[in-house]
C-alpha cells in the first residue's frame, strides 16, 4: 500500500513538472514583442553594419526618437477638401473618409 502512495506521488510531481514545462515554452511563443522591444529591433535593423562608436551613437539617437506623430484621418481629409465648398466638399469628405 505505502509503495503504491509513492509510486502515485512521484508520478503526480513529474506530470506536474513536465506540465509547467510545456506552459513556459508555449508562453514564450505567443508573447508579442512589446513596443521597446519592437523599437530596439527596428533600429538595429537600420544600424546595418555599423560598427563601434558610430554604432553606439546611431542607436542612442534612434533609440531616444520620439515616435513620429500620425496626422488624424480627419485632419488629413480637411487638408484635402480645403478649397471646396457645400456639397462638393461634403462629398469629398465623406469619400475620403472611406478610404
Amino acid at each position: 500500500m505505502r509503495k503504491l502512495l509513492v509510486v502515485m506521488l512521484a508520478g503526480l510531481f513529474t506530470c506536474g513538472s513536465a506540465y509547467a514545462a510545456d506552459t513556459k515554452t508555449d508562453m514564450k511563443k505567443t508573447d508579442a514583442m512589446n513596443p521597446q522591444q519592437t523599437k530596439m529591433k527596428d533600429c538595429n535593423d537600420q544600424a546595418g553594419d555599423k560598427k563601434g562608436d558610430d554604432r553606439k551613437a546611431f542607436m542612442k539617437t534612434c533609440l531616444s526618437a520620439k515616435p513620429a506623430k500620425k496626422e488624424s484621418k480627419m485632419a488629413m481629409c480637411n487638408k484635402k477638401t480645403a478649397g471646396m465648398k457645400g456639397d462638393e466638399r461634403a462629398k469629398a469628405q465623406s469619400e475620403c473618409m472611406k478610404g
